[in-house]
């Protein structure tokens, strides 16, 4: 990348960055008691120590508001994260972390824990079953598809699959003897949704979500080499076996927590990644932080438009990210078929 491009990149990045903290500052004051800009700012600045005074808002804010916007910016950006390194492993703008079945996975723990009631007890059995469970279908998904210690990517798209058609059905078994309160309660959460989001959940994924992203950035050159080919990238070195599932382990971990916390929110990490590809390039060492930063601002502003679009309504933010991404999916099989190349 020429240091023309380098500067042109960090700019992007950091408009970027500028436009993530303006959303969340908006995205907190907004909502069905609006709290001016100007008072939303000098509160999360006092949590800082860096103003001080009485806001009759402050609770509001802070323990309702924040939480839920600063876990769609992380959600967001774990997604985000996860799609570049998925298209960049398989070189094909259309590739997703469901193929790793974690989504699946995820709704097996989460029918699981509401079957057993385990949720009425703690707010953190739901994403504790879904993040076993996202991980358990991406291990089985691993070993399945490995051939002789290699993973093939058609092995592991078709196992994929085949894991997520069964892991669907035995969710949908379980959901035969819920309970209706049971049903919506799974329903809710496998549309996406950041209703009633605490600290605790933030709390909850931002240290694997931040390990995994900064494992991505130093695997960056790696990403970089694998997008030649497999024949060039074994040439110049790279195990790219071993590489591989290094890179399909952190996916899934950090696919994981993000589910865990979200519920299923699709097409955040096929989005984001593809449009920010053609702003910036294909190099990962800048694709990566820009689609973590795009993808915060994406998922907020999703969540901003899904609880004020419809006054005294709230729609899931995974619904709004399915309503924007289905028909930029369809663009890209359209793209696809008719040039025929991937990038």
């Amino acid at each position: 990348m020429s240091h023309k491009a380098k500067r042109r990149s960090r700019i992007i990045i950091l408009a970027m960055l500028a436009a993530l903290g303006f959303l969340i500052v908006a995205a907190t004051a907004i909502g069905s008691v609006n709290v001016p800009l100007a008072e939303t700012f000098n509160i999360i600045l006092k949590q800082f120590g860096i103003t001080q005074g009485e806001y009759p808002n402050e609770r509001i804010i802070i323990y309702v508001r924040l939480p839920r916007v600063i876990l769609a910016a992380i959600v967001g950006a774990a997604l985000s994260m996860s799609g570049v390194v998925m298209q960049g492993m398989f070189r094909n703008p259309m590739a997703d972390p469901g193929i790793l079945g974690v989504s699946s996975g995820a709704g097996v723990g989460a029918v699981t824990a509401i079957a057993l009631g385990l949720t009425i007890r703690s707010i953190f059995f739901l994403p504790l079953f879904s993040s076993v469970g996202s991980l358990v279908a991406a291990f089985i998904i691993f070993v399945l598809s490995a051939r002789d210690g290699k993973i093939s990517v058609v092995n592991l798209v078709l196992c994929g699959m085949a894991v997520s058609m069964f892991l669907g059905s035995l969710t949908t078994m379980i959901l035969s003897f819920f309970r209706s309160d049971h049903v919506k309660q799974f329903i809710l959460w496998t549309s996406g949704s950041l209703s009633n989001t605490m600290w605790e959940d933030v709390r909850l994924i931002i240290i694997p979500v931040a390990i995994c992203g900064l494992a991505f950035m130093f695997l960056s050159k790696e990403l970089n080499v694998m997008l030649l080919g497999e024949e060039e990238a074994q040439s110049v070195g790279l195990n790219i076996g071993r590489t591989r599932k290094l890179l399909l382990a952190l996916t899934s971990i950090i696919t994981a927590s993000a589910v865990s916390v979200s519920g299923t929110i699709s097409f955040v990490g096929l989005i984001v990644p593809h449009m920010l590809r053609i702003i910036v390039g294909p190099d990962h060492r800048t694709l990566l932080p820009a689609s973590a930063v795009g993808g915060a601002v994406f998922l907020v502003f999703c969540d901003l438009v899904g609880r004020t679009v419809i006054p005294m309504h709230e729609i899931n933010v995974g619904v709004v990210t399915s309503l924007l991404g289905a028909p930029y999916f369809i663009y890209l099989l359209n793209r696809a078929r008719k040039y025929g190349k991937i990038f």
